[in-house]
């Protein structure tokens, strides 16, 4: 089964760029959004063959993730917990047979961490939702979880340490994560690579140096480890600041 997972920073924008032909290039079985930035009805997504889940922001033109899938789940979800955590659009969970297929889009923790009190209770809520699913069936989550793990993911780590994505809390609360028995697929194929990077900022000409950060994953049960076939960062295809990223697996019915 092939998944893809892609922060398209405004949807509407993306499909100007090229996203249907990257979507019928790669012939996904599933494929996640984050930051899509839309409404309900804002344009229509013509994708035959695709079932499509989408959670728009109460905001307009901010967040929402979707996830167009091949195969129809057992029930679909939206957001966790309380009413705080409801207003974003960041979650969308399918529920199949044999797992769970959760895409996220993380909150960012803004310049000076200004949002970093929320991003904390937003990760701890989100651990112990994980947990829950998990008790229960494997789990694939993907998205855009807005943190680069290690100074290997990130292309000046001295430079940012403490800065938004790459500070002492948001990394602590990745591992807690991780620690529940998830894998980080990309780094259990590629444990060594580097500039291995999912986004860039549009400042500086980042993406043509190459100046990005990993701050996109596929996080997978333990269990599932050693059905991982491939994993993939699609850094050529342009349309967003973030590029896409694959997983290739094989799943429990």
């Amino acid at each position: 089964m092939k998944l893809i997972s892609w922060n398209v920073n405004g949807l509407r924008a993306a499909i100007g760029k090229g996203f249907y032909d990257f979507f019928a290039s790669v012939d996904a079985d599933a494929f996640c959004l984050q930051e899509t930035k839309m409404q309900p009805g804002q344009v229509e997504v013509n994708l035959p063959g695709y079932y499509q889940y989408w959670n728009s922001a109460d905001r307009k033109g901010y967040s929402g993730t979707a996830v167009f899938v091949r195969r129809e789940p057992l029930a679909a979800t939206y957001d966790f917990g309380g009413d705080e955590h409801r207003h974003e659009g960041r979650v969308i969970t399918l529920a199949y047979p044999g797992y769970y297929l959760i895409t996220v889009y993380s909150p960012n923790s803004q310049a000076e961490l200004a949002r970093i009190d929320y991003r904390v209770r937003w990760e701890e809520d989100f651990a112990a939702y994980i947990r829950e699913r998990m008790a229960e069936k494997p789990v694939i989550i993907c998205g855009d979880m807005n943190v680069a793990r290690h100074p290997i993911d990130l292309y000046d780590p001295e430079q940012y340490e403490g800065s938004a994505g790459y500070s002492e809390q948001e990394r602590h609360q990745f591992e807690k994560l991780l620690a529940l028995g998830l894998t980080d697929s990309y780094r259990f194929q590629h444990p060594d690579e580097e500039k291995a990077y999912t986004w860039w900022s549009y400042m500086r000409r980042s993406r043509p140096r190459n100046a990005g950060w990993r701050i996109d994953y596929f996080l997978v049960s333990a269990s599932l480890e050693a059905d991982i076939r491939e994993t993939m960062i699609y850094k050529d295809v342009m349309g967003s600041d973030h590029c896409p990223i694959g997983l290739v697996i094989s799943l429990p019915e």
